[in-house]
């Protein structure tokens, strides 16, 4: 893992640069992307988690998070980084199945990704996540993938 890459718990005014990254061409398409009221909505919900995502101090991206009914499943709702094709997501999302079992509890992440978002895919997909569903959202292939955090033997990854 790329040692300068850290998360946070996010703060409040952070959420106006996540609104402008959602914006941005590379990533509109493959999120649904959320007003800056929105991410204020969901931040201040007990239930969501946002994490930024920084570079050395520099912050480059964010994550959200929603638990669920399951405490030991957690849904990966999304990832978005300001500078794509270098590594920074690759080296945030162990950072995040760390946090999500040390600091949520979690046994098991869940994702959704756009079957037309390839990139998304190839990453999840080398990282341990496997598909175990499909469907449809706005007309689009949705594919749900997960992972476990745990070894067979139920232990911590």
């Amino acid at each position: 893992m790329n040692s300068r890459i850290k998360l946070r718990e996010a703060r409040p005014d952070e959420l106006l640069f996540f609104q402008q990254m959602d914006q941005d061409r590379d990533t509109r398409d493959h999120i649904t992307r959320y007003t800056l009221a929105e991410h204020e909505r969901e931040f201040a919900r007990t239930d969501i988690v946002y994490l930024s995502i920084c570079e050395d101090s520099r912050l480059v991206g964010y994550f959200i998070l929603a638990l669920g009914a399951d405490p030991a499943s957690v849904e990966f709702r999304r990832i978005v980084v300001s500078c794509r094709g270098i590594g920074i997501g690759q080296a945030a999302i162990p950072a995040m199945e760390v946090y999500c079992r040390e600091q949520l509890h979690c046994r098991r992440i869940w994702l959704d990704v756009f079957d037309s978002n390839p990139r998304g895919r190839h990453i999840y997909q080398k990282l341990g996540y496997r598909l175990f569903d499909t469907g449809e959202l706005e007309g689009r292939k949705l594919l749900y993938m997960d992972k476990s955090l745990t070894d067979p033997a139920g232990k911590p990854r």
